[in-house]
């Protein structure tokens, strides 16, 4: 039996099971790829919150990603949390230097408001990191932090993916979830656009959904889908895993990873 796809995810964890590397490899795992995973940082972390979060040392991040790709290879990368600039520009390098598709999410807050990424990261994310994406999935939050560019409508979201893609990224997805009415994301490379729409689920229960996103890219990239074929395919699973959403704990329960697979 030959080996599925393999993907690799490099991202922080959630001991909550909700984001992080926990959620990126139930979403590898459910769409048919074989997850592997370069652990940045650890949190503390629930439905309520990051209650805590420690980062691991540059050389441990290296080990893993080289032990990882020298040895079963890739054909995809995923990254999410990196916490710091040294962080940042060692996985940009590792990426640069890695004959695989990379999406960026550039996790700077979680679902709560609590800060992954220093502050003073944010000029190695726009120099090092996005200039290395295949695909980069902002959140309207991360686009303000990244481009000062404030996104109140669909109108600004298309100068949000130019401010982006001046960066350097092949392709951005500026995701509109936060803007009311439907759930639109725009999907741009500065030539050719599309205008995903999704219905808006009546559910609280979201933690996860910018971590599945980019991992649902990555997993379809690596079954060898076109950019706009793989955003396309991901944000249909999504939209499913939210509409399955489920109450965990006393705060804002996960996404439902395995929704495509009852």
């Amino acid at each position: 039996m030959s080996a599925p796809p393999r993907v690799l995810t490099v991202a922080g964890s959630d001991s909550g099971g909700g984001a992080g590397i926990q959620a990126d490899l139930k979403t590898m795992l459910a769409l048919g790829v074989h997850g592997m995973s370069v652990l940045t940082a650890v949190t503390a972390q629930n439905s309520l919150g990051v209650q805590g979060a420690w980062e691991l040392p540059v050389d441990a991040v290296r080990a893993q990603y080289r032990s990882v790709v020298d040895d079963i290879g890739v054909q995809a990368v995923k990254t999410g949390m990196l916490a710091s600039a040294e962080l940042v520009e060692t996985v940009a390098d590792l990426i640069a230097g890695t004959d695989a598709p990379a999406v960026v999410d550039p996790v700077g807050v979680s679902k709560h408001g609590d800060p992954l990424l220093a502050a003073s990261a944010l000029d190695s994310v726009r120099t090092r990191l996005l200039p290395v994406a295949t695909v980069a999935t902002p959140n309207l939050d991360e686009v303000a932090r990244l481009t000062d560019v404030r996104v109140a409508s669909e109108p600004d979201m298309r100068r949000a993916a130019e401010a982006v893609l001046a960066f350097g990224p092949r392709w951005v997805v500026i995701k509109g979830g936060h803007l009311p009415g439907d759930a639109v994301d725009l999907l741009t490379d500065g030539s050719e656009e599309h205008w995903l729409r999704a219905p808006r689920h009546d559910n609280r229960h979201t933690h996860g959904t910018g971590c599945t996103l980019a991992s649902a890219i990555a997993s379809e990239l690596a079954k060898g889908r076109s950019v706009p074929d793989a955003v396309k395919a991901a944000k249909a699973y999504v939209t499913g895993a939210i509409a399955e959403g489920f109450a965990l704990g006393a705060g804002i329960g996960p996404v439902n990873h395995a929704w495509n697979l009852d």
